[in-house]
């Protein structure tokens, strides 16, 4: 019997993988990755160099991404339908070898692995590596604490109603906003709004080597990257005060 280890990658830059981690990958035979139709896939970049030469890949391809709306009927049925079919080859394949599967930040935190993690659960052993969240890498990327003292932490997705984000945004110190994008100018509205736009930050590409950090508010409007997460530093107890 095999096992499959999903494997976490952390942020993007190769030197934030653990030990486990760069191990894991170093010794896979058999590595399967997500990706979009056409592209390399983020995860397979990150562990580009560490692979073995004689290594089987198994790239999964998402059969839709962004095309139409993550919420319509058609997009929940032809997920739904791509994660039954893959969760049914590794299971096979895993019958007799180990598969190792590849997965940006921590698989736990919003891992798309997860989705077949469910499907998985007493078909065959599963390992899961931990990894740094692309969260941290970016809150590293601006240089400043993301919370101290008593700040609330708050992670949202950009793709949740403008008056959502707008009511949770006001009632938290320290944010974290993911899946920004296309929900960008929404994302922006909000912030507006609830008085927080001043102070937040766009990170693209956190720890990669096309890196941007810059200020919410000096970003044009179109310009929303997928691999993006916004940022709202807490302002807790800092300098002098004392836990």
């Amino acid at each position: 019997m095999g096992r499959i280890i999903c494997c976490g990658l952390g942020p993007g830059d190769p030197d934030l993988m653990s030990v486990r981690a760069d191990r894991a990958v170093r010794a896979a035979r058999h590595v399967a990755y997500f990706r979009k139709k056409g592209q390399p896939g983020q995860a397979r970049r990150i562990v580009d160099g560490l692979l073995a030469a004689d290594v089987c890949e198994y790239p999964m391809e998402y059969p839709v991404t962004t095309e139409i709306a993550f919420d319509s009927p058609d997009y929940v049925r032809l997920l739904a339908g791509f994660y039954d079919e893959w969760a049914e080859r590794l299971a096979r394949l895993a019958r007799a070898i180990d598969v190792v599967v590849l997965c940006e930040g921590d698989p736990y935190f919003y891992g798309s692995f997860m989705h077949l993690h469910a499907r998985l659960q007493g078909r065959v052993e599963i390992a899961v590596i931990a990894g740094i969240p692309g969260m941290v890498g970016c809150w590293n990327a601006v240089g400043q604490p993301i919370a101290l003292g008593d700040d609330v932490t708050t992670v949202l997705m950009g793709t949740l109603a403008e008056a959502e984000l707008e009511r949770r945004m006001r009632n938290s110190d320290a944010l974290v906003i993911m899946k920004t994008g296309r929900n960008l100018t929404k994302i922006r509205r909000a912030l507006e709004s609830a008085g927080r736009l001043d102070d937040a930050w766009l990170i693209e590409r956190g720890t990669m080597p096309d890196q941007r950090v810059a200020r919410l508010a000096d970003i044009g409007a179109a310009d929303g990257p997928y691999f993006a997460i916004v940022l709202v530093h807490g302002q807790g107890r800092r300098g002098e005060a004392t836990e």
